[in-house]
């Protein structure tokens, strides 16, 4: 019709390119919910809301993922002026034309704003902006997404606040403290243990390593989410955590312990089902001692036991733990190391020592694991 013009239609954004896969590992989606009420379904070395980190794949979605919340506006778009509501408090009315420009910015496809909070040792937050990444081919659904739902500012710092209240009661869950030679010393906050100013004066806790394999042989990896304190976005075995100071993971006979804790912690990562992997089918093969740092704040310092699981489980990951999962050949795990020496993704160092030293003997072995176990020595890494 004369007098009008037709709307011009924007060319569709390019699709999102990678490098040649070495795995294709399954995304775990977010979900605002998480999964289940029960403390433990976060490990205190999280922090959450995270943005991807350098060396990790570029993110985005599925297709099939729920859409994740955009970010709220930045301080530069809200207007100078504001109304009062009837409770006396200050509401900010958004400026003419800003509406419009907010909501087309969230609409743009891949446009993910999402910043990490990095918790400091005095329990503060602060954001980053996220880095460029690289491109191995795995699908991701964390910090990215359709963001046409947009959050409110106000809702936005409530999760904050209940993010930032959640780690620093996880936080404080107690480690066990052990001399190099595992013996129980005493225990301290998880927070404390993962300190380089205390690993530096020796503070040594205990922890595990879980490798599961599946009957087709092939090992389950995860990678771990951007939330985490240490060793962010790094790909690492099927589970590693702590057992805590209490009567039931203090037990060392036969180190009942550790493979009660591992079970918990399979449960609470990757949703294994707690009867699809009793203690007595978790199999303690030997332990090693090893120091990393993550950053100039965090590291690890533990005596490691290594365990392993060989069974089909259902599985189903929380997204605030971990990023992505695959269950991978040697073939595959091979050339993910590879990648890894090239600088092109990041794995765990304890994983990497163990890859190095005993991992393949043992998947070489799977049907004769009683030929590795040995209780007696510890390995120093």
């Amino acid at each position: 019709m004369a007098g009008q013009h037709s709307p011009v239609t924007p060319p569709p954004s390019p699709p999102l390119r990678s490098a040649t896969p070495a795995v294709s590992c399954r995304p775990c989606l977010p979900s605002h919910a998480g999964h289940g009420t029960d403390a433990d379904a976060q490990d205190p070395e999280s922090r959450l809301d995270a943005a991807p980190r350098p060396g990790s794949p570029t993110p985005h979605t599925s297709g099939a993922g729920s859409p994740r919340p955009a970010s709220a506006p930045s301080r530069k778009s809200l207007p100078p002026s504001s109304t009062r509501r009837p409770d006396g408090k200050s509401r900010l009315r958004p400026a003419a034309g800003t509406a419009g420009r907010t909501a087309s910015r969230a609409s743009l496809p891949g446009a993910a704003r999402a910043r990490r909070l990095r918790l400091d040792p005095g329990g503060s937050a602060e954001g980053d902006s996220p880095p460029a990444a690289s491109g191995l081919k795995c699908v991701f659904a964390i910090g990215c997404g359709d963001e046409t739902k947009a959050a409110s500012r106000r809702e936005r710092l409530k999760l904050i606040i209940r993010i930032g209240e959640a780690l620093v009661q996880l936080m404080a869950e107690m480690c066990i403290l052990v001399d190099e030679n595992d013996r129980r010393i005493g225990a301290e906050t998880k927070k404390n243990c993962h300190l380089n100013e205390n690993i530096e004066r020796g503070l040594l806790h205990r922890a595990f390593s879980v490798f599961l394999f599946n009957t087709e042989n092939k090992l389950l990896l995860q990678q771990r989410s951007d939330a985490k304190i240490t060793f962010p976005g790094c790909f690492t075995n099927t589970c590693c955590s702590h057992p805590l100071s209490n009567p039931s993971e203090l037990e060392e006979n036969d180190a009942i312990g550790v493979r009660r804790a591992a079970q918990r912690r399979l449960k609470a990562e990757l949703g294994i089902p707690m009867e699809e992997v009793p203690p007595e089918e978790i199999n303690y093969l030997t332990r090693i001692h090893y120091k990393a740092q993550s950053d100039s704040i965090w590291g690890e310092h533990e005596i490691d036991y290594i365990l392993l699981v060989k069974k089909n489980v259902t599985l189903n990951p929380d997204p605030n733990e971990i990023k992505s999962y695959c269950y991978v050949t040697k073939e595959e795990l091979e050339e993910l190391l590879g990648k890894a020496a090239h600088g092109e993704i990041k794995i765990t160092p304890w994983f990497q020592i163990i890859a190095d030293t005993f991992l393949f003997k043992w998947w070489d072995n799977l049907n004769r694991l009683n030929l590795f176990v040995d209780h007696e020595k510890i390995h120093r890494m």
